[in-house]
């Protein structure tokens, strides 16, 4: 059974930081795209940012220049370096991937269970 776990999530002040980490476990076989959505209360779950597995990658306006997504291949791993948060960074961000896995083996796709990211001072 594939999961995907997150970490990194808490509370920082307008202009610090925060690195969210994601890790899949189980049957794998490959992982295609990995990607950051959030989900903020009231409104709909948005893409933040995606990363393809030759490290393509592309972000929502709102966050392009401040947040960076990277993987790690080898350990199943995506990560998202967010920089000069913003009270309206404030959400439950979710891990999402497409992956190989199982036998026989199918592409589906997966998320975490979300981890909150509060911008306050």
């Amino acid at each position: 059974q594939v999961q995907l776990v997150e970490s990194g999530g808490g509370l920082v002040q307008p202009g610090g930081s925060l690195r969210l980490s994601c890790v899949a476990s189980g049957n794998i076989f490959n992982i295609a795209a990995m990607a950051w959505y959030r989900q903020a209360p009231g409104n709909q779950r948005e893409l933040v940012a995606r990363m393809t597995i030759g490290r393509r990658s592309l972000y929502t306006d709102s966050v392009k220049g401040r947040f960076t997504i990277s993987r790690d291949n080898a350990k199943n791993a995506v990560y998202l370096q967010m920089d000069s948060l913003k009270p309206d960074d404030t959400a439950v961000y979710y891990c999402n991937a497409n992956i190989l896995a199982g036998m026989p083996a199918t592409i589906e796709e997966y998320w975490g269970q979300g981890t909150q990211v509060t911008v306050s001072s």
